[in-house]
C-alpha cells in the first residue's frame, strides 16, 4: 500500500509561519520516500477541506500531520480555525497522527484514539520553541529555533522512514536529549538555562498514546 501523509500548515502569525517553513524540510522528506502528499498550507488549512479529506480517506491508513494552535481539545488551523475537536475525534479513524500543537495529546488525543486513531503523538501541554529575533524574517537559519523543531521534525521524518510510533517518539526525545547536553555544555548563561528549561519542558509533555508498534 503507497503511505499517504496529510500536513497542514497554517502561515497567520509567527509562530505558524516558524512551524510551516520548518514543515518544509518534512514535505521534502516525504518526497524522496515517494509518499503522496496532501499539503494544506496557508488559507487550505480550514476545516471543510481537512473533513472532506478525512471522510473520504476514512479508512485508509495514512499519517496526518497537524501544525497549528491549539488547546486540549482542539486543534486549529489557518485563523485558528477549529480543523478536529474531541467533539469530532471520530474523523481521525484508522490515521496515525503527529500534533504540533499545544495541549492537544490531553484530551483530544485520548479521544482520537477511543473513537478508532491508530495511534496520537503529541502534547500534553504547551509546545514551546523559542526564537531568535535577528532570524524571525528567515525562519530556516534560526539556529535557536532549530533546537526544538529539529527534534519535532525528526518523529515525523523517522514515521516517513517507517519506523514504529514507539521508536519514532523516542528517536525525537533522543534528539532533544542531545540538543540538551549541547546547551548545557555550552557556556554558562542564563540563556542556556532558559533554552534548557524550555527543551526539557518539549520532550517530557510528548507523548505516544495508542498502538506503540504501529508504523506508517
Amino acid at each position: 500500500m503507497d503511505k499517504s501523509l496529510l500536513i497542514t500548515r497554517p502561515e497567520h502569525d509567527l509562530t505558524t509561519l516558524y512551524i510551516s517553513k520548518w514543515s518544509e524540510k518534512i514535505i521534502d522528506e516525504a518526497k524522496k520516500k515517494n509518499v503522496s502528499i496532501t499539503d494544506l498550507h496557508r488559507e487550505k488549512a480550514n476545516k471543510n477541506r481537512v473533513s472532506g479529506i478525512l471522510k473520504k480517506k476514512a479508512s485508509t491508513k495514512m499519517l496526518v500531520v497537524f501544525n497549528g494552535h491549539g488547546n486540549s481539545g482542539a486543534i486549529t488551523g489557518h485563523d485558528d480555525e477549529p480543523l478536529v475537536t474531541k467533539d469530532d475525534a471520530s474523523g481521525l479513524v484508522n490515521k496515525i497522527v503527529y500534533a504540533r500543537s499545544c495541549q492537544s495529546a490531553k484530551v483530544l488525543g485520548r479521544a482520537a484514539i477511543t473513537a478508532g486513531s491508530l495511534a496520537y503523538l503529541g502534547y500534553e501541554e504547551d509546545f514551546i520553541f523559542l526564537m531568535d529575533d535577528e532570524k524571525i524574517m528567515k525562519p530556516l537559519e534560526d539556529t535557536k529555533a532549530s533546537l526544538f523543531l529539529e527534534p519535532s521534525n525528526y518523529l515525523i521524518i523517522s514515521l516517513l522512514k517507517g519506523h514504529s510510533v514507539a521508536d519514532a517518539n523516542n528517536r525525537s526525545k533522543n534528539h532533544f536529549r542531545k540538543n540538551l547536553e549541547i546547551v548545557l555544555t555550552a557556556r554558562v548563561s542564563s540563556e542556556n538555562f532558559y533554552i534548557a528549561r524550555f527543551l526539557y519542558w518539549d520532550m517530557a509533555n510528548q507523548v505516544c498514546l495508542g498502538d506503540e508498534s504501529v508504523s506508517l
